[in-house]
């Protein structure tokens, strides 16, 4: 799996807290994207991706995940404070870390999205069942 990531969130200083992280950590991340349209366009040849719920064009965060992994393969963890507003279930995320986040729980959702076969190492990290219903891992 790859370590390029997107991250799809609207607030820059979330957004660009989420990249010192990742890049720190030696991923590469693709893009910072604000909204559907940029997210969707920077989505390809990406192997994650966290998405905030709520963006600049509206609550368009499930619909983002649900296609990005659905066209592309890319595995989704939501970034939210809203974790409520999900409603795409295990179909589109492997799961949600709450805001505000540690350094922590985004590596531990970094490695988990970049290596299809581990589980998150952190308690931080709620897992979406196949019901949709947050099991924490």
């Amino acid at each position: 799996m790859t370590k390029t990531a997107l991250i799809v969130e609207d607030e820059i200083f979330v957004a660009l807290d989420l990249e010192r992280i990742l890049l720190d950590a030696g991923y590469a991340v693709a893009a910072i994207a604000a909204d559907s349209a940029s997210a969707l366009e920077a989505a390809p040849g990406c192997g994650f991706a966290f998405v905030d719920v709520n963006l600049r064009d509206g609550a368009t965060g499930p619909g983002i995940a649900e296609r990005m992994a659905r066209d592309y393969g890319v595995k989704v963890v939501f970034v939210t404070a809203n974790p409520a507003q999900i409603d795409c279930g295990s179909d589109c995320a492997l799961g949600y870390i709450r805001k505000p986040f540690s350094e922590a729980a985004i590596l531990a959702a970094a490695a988990m999205a970049s290596d299809s076969g581990s589980m998150p190492a952190n308690d931080d990290i709620v897992m979406l069942g196949s019901t949709g219903t947050g099991l924490t891992a």
